[in-house]
């Protein structure tokens, strides 16, 4: 009569389970499609040229800049 008393709960819990897979399987799918695009798909104006993505970005003076450590001095 032991054995009767405790059903195991098998029928719950893959239920669950596959609700979160297929979660997961959407999510990683449309993770790959974003990353599929190709780099020739994005207008030219948008695309940067080798010098564009070395050159220097941060301007010290600018500010933005002076305002962050202004408020950060200790």
């Amino acid at each position: 009569m032991s054995g009767d008393a405790k059903q195991p709960r098998v029928a719950a819990a893959p239920g669950r389970r596959d609700v979160l897979k297929a979660m997961t399987g959407a999510a990683s799918a449309a993770v790959v499609v974003v990353a599929a695009e190709p780099a020739e798909a994005q207008p030219a104006s948008e695309r940067e040229s080798r010098d564009e993505r070395t050159k220097a970005r941060y301007q010290p003076d600018a500010p933005d800049v002076q305002a962050f450590y202004r408020t950060n001095r200790y």
